[in-house]
């Protein structure tokens, strides 16, 4: 190189191309760090680009080519099936949630005391201490019997003495033995739907609920019956009732010992015997007495099959 080029910077020579090593005849350089032949193309950058193949044309809509949207037509199913599982866990999410309240509602509802007024829940609680306050003192009264009859020379006596009042108390269950005390006298009028045998027993259920201890029915010539636990009540053709095979003529009081404000609450109580029978164009006729006296006597029952224990 001249000093006027090293002057000037000027003239300076173009760098040589890269020759392509060959082999012998030609072939293809046979050593192993020997560049790539393509990489030594005489092929300038902007012959390389005109050659390269145009860029194809997006596939339209619709085409069966396997392009992007061919791609994006791929994924749809799979985006409507995580769609579809989506739906159905929040319809069932839902369902479940509804039944949980509904369930919730139901047992957190009385439905028998939703429409009772107040006075009417202050009597039917009060119906309820009076039998809780009962029990207590037949457990009492049974406790003490059980003390008497373990305290060893008065044991004997207490044992009879208990023996008399239960014996006494069975027959006035069973209808034997005539009995008197405070109670009411519950008095049916009205058609034959309103004193039908329905409504008649309806009322002996309710009175033996509310602590009854003794009952009859009395019919309007005067007939009377007592019931007791096996008693039917059956309509009669023609009017009136067969009760225990005896047929009564309305209208019939039935005569019952027992407290008498808790069984006229439980006569009393919303849809129970006096709405019932005043919704059948009938009345009841509630009275309490300090004295109500049960006469009537049912024949003993012939026992086939059971016998005491010795």
């Amino acid at each position: 190189m001249s000093e006027e080029h090293r002057e000037t910077g000027t003239g300076w020579p173009e760098p040589a191309e890269p020759v392509r090593p060959s082999g012998p005849a030609g072939e293809p350089d046979p050593r192993p760090e020997a560049p790539d032949p393509d990489e030594l193309s005489p092929l300038a950058p902007a012959e390389r680009e005109a050659e390269a193949p145009p860029p194809e044309d997006p596939p339209a809509e619709g085409s069966g080519d396997d392009g992007p949207s061919g791609s994006v037509a791929k994924a749809g199913p799979a985006s409507r099936r995580l769609t579809s599982a989506g739906a159905m866990i929040a319809v069932l999410l839902a369902l479940l949630g509804f039944t949980l309240v509904v369930q919730l509602k139901t047992t957190s509802t009385d439905s028998s005391l939703a429409g009772t007024r107040e006075e009417d829940l202050v009597r039917i609680s009060s119906d309820l201490d009076s039998r809780e306050r009962r029990l207590r003192q037949d457990i009492a009264a049974l406790e003490e019997s059980q003390r008497q009859l373990r305290s060893g020379e008065q044991g004997r006596q207490a044992a009879l003495e208990e023996a008399t009042r239960r014996a006494d108390e069975l027959g006035i269950l069973a209808g034997t033995l005539p009995a008197v005390g405070p109670g009411l006298s519950v008095r049916f009028e009205g058609g034959d739907k309103a004193t039908s045998s329905a409504r008649i027993l309806d009322a002996v259920q309710e009175l033996r609920g509310a602590g009854a201890e003794a009952m009859q029915i009395v019919g309007a010539d005067g007939t009377s019956v007592r019931i007791i636990a096996s008693t039917y009540f059956v309509d009669a053709q023609g009017g009136g009732l067969v009760v225990d095979g005896r047929r009564l003529a309305a209208p019939y009081t039935v005569l019952v010992i027992g407290d008498p404000a808790t069984m006229r609450t439980a006569l009393n109580i919303p849809g129970g015997v006096v709405a019932s029978v005043a919704d059948d164009g009938g009345t009841v006729i509630v009275e309490d007495r300090e004295a109500v006296e049960v006469s009537q006597l049912h024949a003993p029952i012939k026992l086939e099959h059971a016998r005491p224990v010795s």
